[in-house]
């Protein structure tokens, strides 16, 4: 998208007119803003859609919307394939003991992926790490920092005593009843809902990045949290999420629709 303003901008001066969208994105690539919320107040600009935001060292990129600054992405190309390509918050490089926080991308700058196909595949951009919200406050202003403070790395520390924070979520839609019942009939026993955690460790002492609408109250988080770091077996960005079959909500089985989802980070 980045590359088609530019183009419409070089095409201008060969006579040739955009088309009404590329139009649009080379007019909101002239904005200076760090976040969606600058550009609502800066250009009272309030409809949803891609712009063009600049990190604090001055790069621009192609890559938010709204009011709410979409950083990154989370989906399960493949349940059955374990540690391979396209498991990008886990490993692409397969089981590994020498390598206890995989390809590391909760704690470093690589990005990855495109904002429109943010549903459909992995995506991180320069945001993740560079821009700070209040909601994250006490542990560094972003998932950059507080997954520095508490690494999603194999033998991270001992399940539930030394988990990250567990933070409680007001809905815009939806209730803890909902949330709960995507998840399998044994997951729903332990946790409690309404929560969004943070590096969350199993009972074999392998970590969690995120879990979802849920705070742990025991050790099986695999199974209703995602990203896990556990190098002596093969696992993938949505790791148990299929242990008694193939989105059919039975055991520790999510249902399809959280199964096939993509989770999407925002800040704001």
């Amino acid at each position: 998208w980045q590359d088609a303003t530019w183009l419409c901008l070089a095409l201008q001066f060969l006579a040739r007119g955009c088309s009404p969208r590329e139009k649009l994105l080379r007019d909101r690539s002239l904005y200076i803003a760090r976040s969606c919320q600058e550009i609502r107040a800066h250009y009272f600009e309030f409809e949803d859609g891609l712009y063009y935001l600049t990190t604090e060292n001055g790069v621009v990129a192609g890559w938010q919307w709204g009011g709410w600054t979409l950083v990154a992405s989370v989906h399960e190309n493949n349940i059955y394939g374990k540690c391979t390509l396209g498991d990008r918050w886990t490993s692409q490089q397969g089981s590994n003991p020498f390598r206890p926080e995989g390809d590391g991308n909760w704690v470093n700058m690589n990005t990855f992926g495109k904002a429109e196909g943010a549903t459909a595949d992995d995506y991180k951009n320069p945001g993740y790490y560079d821009i700070k919200t209040r909601f994250l406050s006490q542990y560094g202003g972003n998932l950059y920092e507080l997954f520095h403070r508490y690494p999603v790395k194999y033998i991270a520390g001992a399940p539930l005593i030394n988990n990250g924070p567990s933070i409680p979520i007001v809905y815009d839609h939806g209730d803890k009843q909902t949330t709960k019942a995507f998840y399998g009939p044994y997951a729903q026993r332990e946790f409690e809902p309404s929560f969004i955690s943070f590096r969350a460790i199993n009972w074999e002492w392998a970590a969690m990045a995120i879990c979802c609408g849920t705070k742990p109250k025991g050790g099986q988080v695999d199974a209703y949290c995602i990203s896990l770091r556990w190098p002596q077996n093969s696992v993938g960005d949505f790791t148990s999420f299929a242990w008694n079959g193939y989105g059919n909500h039975k055991g520790w089985s999510v249902s399809k629709d959280m199964l096939e989802a993509a989770v999407l980070l925002f800040y704001r």
